[in-house]
């Protein structure tokens, strides 16, 4: 019985960083913006973060119940929050594509928005925000098996 002959040529190997969600940088020491994410325990998280970073990589890089399945896109509700009422008349206007997920939120109020929409500024420091009950991930629900 003869065996077979393997060819293994040698491949280079590379490989690059997987890409997290949830980078966020750290704020300059003496312009540090502050956001409390309220979770759906009740429990506070106050927070010092950068102008610039948005709230799902906020809630992501501090193990915050935040899922953002379409990774900060805009094209999911599963990063949904209920802003503060005193906030969320200094935010920009949500746009269309931002409501046309909304429309899909669970528990959506007057007050929501998308967390990876919101990019936090000086108007925004002592930002208070709240994770919903629950969110609403039709992504997943399209490779449930049927």
């Amino acid at each position: 019985m003869q065996k077979a002959a393997l060819n293994m040529s040698r491949r280079p190997f590379s490989s690059t960083m997987v890409n997290r969600h949830g980078h966020v940088h750290k704020p300059n020491p003496g312009e540090e913006l502050h956001v409390t994410f309220i979770t759906k325990e009740g429990e506070q998280i106050p927070l010092e973060v950068a102008k610039g970073d948005n709230l799902l990589d906020i809630a992501q890089a501090n193990n915050l119940d935040m899922e953002g399945a379409c990774g900060g896109s805009c094209a999911c509700s599963t990063c949904h929050v209920i802003v503060d009422p005193e906030f969320y008349d200094k935010m920009e206007e949500p746009d269309d594509d931002e409501n046309d997920m909304l429309d899909l939120a669970f528990g959506l109020t007057e007050t929501s928005r998308l967390g990876c929409q919101i990019v936090m500024n000086e108007d925004l420091d002592g930002l208070r925000v709240a994770l919903p009950a629950m969110t609403r991930n039709l992504q997943a629900r399209d490779f449930e098996k049927k």
